[in-house]
């Protein structure tokens, strides 16, 4: 928009410098024009006061010499014709072609002064030619015509439109100038309002902009954006604080129904009434993971981790050790390939070590007996990369682009435990960490899930 602001004012003074310069410039040559031909026809007035005895008495001695020292010292060839219309004498530089001299004898033999009638412009290559009747008590005895080249007159009216040309540019440049302050005076809030609407976005709900420049009009957009924001940011709080402290409420009265279903055990005898009671404690287990899985991602959305140093690998091998018994009877092999020349890393406290826990436990739930999950850390693209690979099921491609939304599972995994969080968190976390979190299927089978986190900046 910044350009085309300019590109708008830049326009509209370009046509206001056209419409001033064009007839000043077209003035300014006519002006010149004018001017010399004034002068050429005094100078033809003079010739034909002098030339009056000579064509009466035919003697051409002094207007001979007159117009010899005329195209001497000027330059400007000039003759005099008799009334018969033949050269009576004339200067060495006359030259005029039978068009122009026939226009000029007719005017001049009709009584009448003549001169060429067009302006001189850069590009003009035609003498400026004037002549006037030789006239004695009425009767016309001859001509004088003045055959004057036009370079200087060219000349002149050249710096004339190029000084013109020069003003036009200088104030061109200076519309330019005043364009693009303009514009960016118009358009800076809107630019700050832009960024300030991609950070809001990306979850910055503290950002705020300040209404004391721009337009009136944008000061009010940016008031009206500054209240949205706050009433934005208070609603996504509030939704934060009511999820975590809900999840946290409904913990204790969770423990306590599960200890009271969990003492009913004893005093079921049949074989339907302990199966009941066993569904009933997965559930109030299953419920109380959901509750676990909302406070952790409501702790995470809040925004307000500061990254700390990681050692990638050490939490790997960690977790991993910390997964191999329960792998281990699955019957799935759990195992670790890490670089040992990786970096240290930055992220929010904890999220590499939840994000660990919550990839290790789908991939080893979802890979089953005899399966392999394989968890890598390596340097990679600046940062460190953390792989957790399985040779699972999968997931489709579509199922991939949900896979990271809140509740969401995939059908074939309704039956399997989980609350649909995991990944959520995950996603969480490392985004708050600045990191990335891509998942594809892998080469031959199964899933291919990626973290990749910045590493430390340390001193050369």
């Amino acid at each position: 928009m910044r350009r085309r602001l300019a590109a708008s004012y830049l326009l509209l003074m370009t046509l206001v410098l056209l419409a001033l310069e064009i007839p000043l410039a077209v003035t300014l040559a006519s002006r010149e024009s004018d001017l010399v031909r004034a002068d050429r026809l005094a100078d033809a007035t003079r010739f034909a006061a002098l030339a009056r005895p000579g064509l009466r008495t035919d003697s051409v001695g002094t207007v001979r010499d007159e117009l010899t020292r005329y195209d001497e010292l000027y330059g400007i060839g000039a003759a005099v014709l008799d009334r018969d219309r033949n050269v009576f004498t004339s200067s060495a530089g006359y030259r005029l072609d039978a068009e122009r001299r026939d226009a000029a004898m007719r005017a001049a033999f009709a009584g009448q002064q003549y001169s060429s009638a067009e302006s001189v412009l850069p590009w003009s290559g035609e003498p400026i030619v004037v002549a006037v009747p030789v006239n004695d008590n009425g009767e016309v005895l001859g001509m004088v015509v003045i055959v004057s080249p036009a370079g200087r007159v060219r000349d002149a009216v050249t710096f004339w439109w190029l000084a013109l040309g020069g003003i036009g540019l200088l104030a061109a440049l200076a519309a330019v100038l005043t364009a693009r302050s303009l514009a960016n005076w118009v358009l800076r809030p809107v630019t700050v309002l832009d960024a300030m609407t991609h950070e809001v976005a990306a979850g910055d709900s503290g950002t705020r902009i300040s209404d004391q420049a721009g337009p009136p009009e944008l000061r009010r957009l940016t008031r009206s954006f500054n209240d949205m924001a706050y009433a934005v940011a208070d609603a996504m709080e509030r939704q934060r604080a009511f999820v975590a402290h809900a999840s946290h409420q409904l913990r204790n009265p969770l423990t306590a129904l599960r200890l009271r279903v969990e003492e009913l055990g004893p005093s079921l005898a049949d074989e339907d009434g302990r199966t009941e009671h066993r569904i009933a404690l997965e559930e109030t287990d299953r419920l109380a993971t959901v509750l676990d899985g909302l406070l952790t991602l409501a702790r995470a959305e809040r925004g307000q981790h500061r990254p700390v140093t990681v050692d990638a690998v050490a939490v790997a091998q960690a977790r991993v050790a910390a997964w191999e018994p329960l792998a281990r009877r699955t019957g799935t092999t759990l195992t670790l390939r890490a670089d040992r020349a990786v970096v240290l890393m930055q992220a929010v406290p904890t999220a590499l070590d939840q994000a660990l826990d919550a990839l290790i436990d789908n991939a080893v739930k979802f890979t089953g007996p005899g399966g392999r999950v394989e968890v890598s850390v390596r340097a990679a693209d600046g940062g460190v990369a953390v792989h957790v690979r399985d040779d699972g099921p999968g997931m489709t491609d579509e199922q991939l682009a949900q896979a990271t939304e809140r509740f969401w599972r995939a059908p074939n995994a309704q039956n399997i435990d989980g609350s649909g969080l995991g990944l959520a968190i995950v996603a969480v976390l490392v985004d708050a960490s600045g990191g990335r979190l891509t998942m594809s299927r892998a080469d031959d089978r199964g899933l291919d899930a990626r973290l990749w986190f910045r590493a430390l900046d340390t001193p050369d």
